[in-house]
């Protein structure tokens, strides 16, 4: 309950679940029929990286701002062109202020047949999400245990969809939990695309959270993660990776692109590693 994603707004973590999202999202509008998206841990939408919290930390400045001081090129440029574009739409006009989180990014990419809830437990935060996209026919929005508002969504009555799950990971049994989570909601649902995003703060946690993960799933899943720098214990967030169940069938090969660009561009000195792995292969 005290975690705020404030403080860690558009770093390298946040921008490869934010592409990852934007790819995922692009191509379930490729269909001409309604989705919904869950963002099980949705925080507040957007985030001022001038403000205190960011201020206070400055972790965008090696993430998205990396991305906007030196722009990759060719094939990897234009799969985050999505991405990028949100970014800029949101700082229209001037220079680089606000940063999207994931409910920012897919209420700018959902269209108007689409569905988007919004899952956030924080009070304050739950009310700032509230309050901003109360306009937004779309969107509703409301204040439980992700576990449960997984449960209380799934089946999408859509019967396509996607849920986003990116916790804090600040308690001990947070892996577990989240383990349990997709179990559960895949049992509701079997056929939904689950986005499970894990930091990565030491050398054995990413192994063995995937497999947990694919051990649960029993469906296709893929492993992408990017280190910035050589993970060890008590050594801090060294990375992050992402894992989708049901991905969208382009995403590996995209994701082969994207992840190998992000490392070479955020990745601290000479040290970078973006990587993309089948847990499960799509039968």
């Amino acid at each position: 309950m005290n975690y705020r994603h404030a403080y860690h707004a558009g770093n390298h973590a946040d921008v490869l679940k934010h592409i990852t999202l934007t790819r995922t999202l692009a191509y379930l509008a490729t269909k001409d029929k309604p989705m919904a998206f869950l963002d099980a841990h949705a925080g507040i939408g957007t985030y001022d990286v001038s403000g205190v919290e960011a201020f206070k930390t400055g972790e965008w400045k090696s993430g998205i701002g990396k991305l906007l001081e030196a722009p990759l090129e060719g094939e990897a440029a234009a799969l985050m062109k999505p991405y990028l574009d949100v970014v800029s739409k949101l700082n229209a006009g001037g220079a680089f202020r606000h940063y999207p989180g994931s409910p920012e990014i897919a209420a700018r990419m959902l269209r108007p047949m689409d569905r988007m809830i919004l899952n956030e437990l924080h009070p304050q935060d739950f009310q700032t999400a509230a309050a901003r996209y109360s306009a937004d026919r779309r969107v509703r929005v409301v204040q439980l245990d992700a576990t449960v508002a997984v449960k209380a969504e799934l089946p999408f009555e859509e019967r396509r969809g996607l849920v986003l799950v990116d916790p804090a990971f600040e308690v001990s049994d947070e892996a577990d939990r989240v383990v349990r989570l997709v179990e559960q909601g895949l049992r509701r649902m079997e056929t939904c695309c689950f986005l499970v995003w894990y930091p990565v703060k030491s050398a054995s946690f990413s192994e063995g959270f995937g497999k947990a993960i694919a051990a649960v799933s029993r469906r296709a899943a893929l492993q992408v993660e990017l280190m910035v720098r050589e993970a060890f214990d008590a050594g801090g967030l060294a990375g992050s990776g992402l894992i989708c169940i049901n991905p969208p069938w382009p995403l590996h090969d995209e994701m082969q692109v994207i992840a190998p660009a992000l490392a070479k561009s955020l990745g601290q000195g000479k040290w970078g590693r973006g990587t993309v792995t089948w847990l499960t292969p799509p039968s």
